[in-house]
């Protein structure tokens, strides 16, 4: 039997590609999580309990999503709440093997619909 996992993430999914920031650690550079990005996967982290691993989705995984965005501007990616849903509702985000993504907006509930389900290769 096909595993799946739905659910509604609250909040406004960040970009992964525009949710860095480059620090200095000593004399070397470092790329890593803005203040923002790292809220949002501390918000998915609250609302998405971590399933046991026997129970978490198996490789291959399709995902369906749909995004609900305050104003049209940012980017359909859903990068960032794939790595955030790591460990929590899958082992790794590279079993996701196809994504249907959808870009809506709402300008007071932002908020991620997703949808997962293990699938055949």
């Amino acid at each position: 039997m096909k595993r799946k996992w739905q659910g509604v993430i609250l909040g406004e999914p960040v970009s992964k590609a525009n949710s860095r920031r480059i620090v200095r650690f000593g004399t070397k550079l470092r790329v890593i999580k803005s203040e923002k990005g790292l809220a949002y996967v501390e918000a998915v982290a609250r609302q998405v309990p971590e399933l046991p691993p026997d129970s978490q989705l198996l490789s291959p995984i399709r995902l369906t999503a749909h995004i609900y965005y305050s104003s049209n501007r940012p980017d359909l990616d859903p990068s960032l709440l794939l790595d955030a849903l790591q460990n929590r509702i899958y082992r790794n985000d590279r079993a996701v093997r196809e994504m249907h993504l959808y870009h809506h907006l709402d300008r007071t509930t932002p908020r991620a619909e997703v949808y997962l389900e293990e699938i055949d290769e």
